[in-house]
């Protein structure tokens, strides 16, 4: 093995473990057998109290981390999805066929009940939020800088899944600005968009609409300048870094 070799080698044993930590937190695509794309947006509020296939609840691997809950309740007089995340870890996940068009702009209605005063989104000890909304794109690998390009590859052979590439999460947050742009601290495969902050109240209804192309572009423009396909749509909330008790609710999310 050369010297560069040898120095690369050290590197990636010495980066994967948090690295990879934080590629993990990235949505998996294929993270249960039963996991099977669906053209379209399913409702999250289906008859049920759980939310409805092909959303699917997908946790941490490898860890015995509490799940965040996901529970379908009546608000306001309409069907909603309650998020709660008490020193917990989880998403639900929407798998989206790639080989096929999609609407880009996404569209919902969110709350925070009770947030997470601890949280600081920029440090690792401390990455926690009551409610995200994450588009998961499949970035060519060619795309991404080499160093993370392994540890990606190392990550997908570990998990025997796909980890997607770029993942664009939208979050509330009760300390930064709305606006605010940042990569989350684990990997840069996650950048983060602010939209509700300090000034946003809680427990108010708040309706977004995003088009994802241009968030993409405007997140990840530095690696690509085309927008890849579509893997997936997610909506998680973790307090498992603060051990706090996060409540968010979140209803109405469409692809147009």
């Amino acid at each position: 093995m050369s010297g560069p070799q040898r120095a690369f080698a050290w590197a990636l044993a010495w980066v994967l473990p948090w690295l990879g930590a934080g590629l993990l937190t990235l949505p998996l695509i294929a993270a249960a057998q039963e996991l099977k794309p669906s053209p379209h947006l399913a409702s999250l509020t289906g008859p049920g109290s759980a939310p409805a296939a092909p959303w699917r609840f997908i946790g941490l691997p490898g860890t015995k981390k509490p799940a965040t809950r996901f529970e379908v309740v009546t608000l306001d007089g309409q069907r909603v999805l309650r998020i709660d995340s008490e020193r917990s870890y989880g998403n639900l996940v929407h798998l989206l066929p790639a080989d096929e068009p999609h609407g880009h702009t996404l569209t919902w209605r969110w709350r925070v009940d009770q947030p997470l005063p601890q949280a600081d989104l920029r440090e690792r000890q401390t990455e926690d939020m009551p409610v995200r909304v994450c588009a998961s794109f499949d970035e060519p690998l060619a795309a991404v800088p080499f160093v993370e390009r392994q540890v990606l590859r190392a990550m997908r052979a570990r998990a025997g899944e796909m980890v997607p590439a770029a993942a664009v999460c939208y979050v509330w947050d009760h300390r930064l600005a709305a606006g605010t742009q940042l990569h989350s601290p684990f990997t840069h495969r996650i950048r983060y968009i602010v939209l509700r902050g300090p000034e946003s109240p809680p427990q108010a209804w708040r309706s977004q609409r995003r088009d994802l192309h241009a968030d993409f572009l405007a997140l990840f423009g530095d690696e690509v300048k085309t927008v890849p396909p579509l893997l997936s749509i997610s909506v998680g909330a973790d307090a498992d870094n603060t051990q706090d008790h996060g409540i968010a609710h979140l209803a109405d999310l469409q692809l147009e």
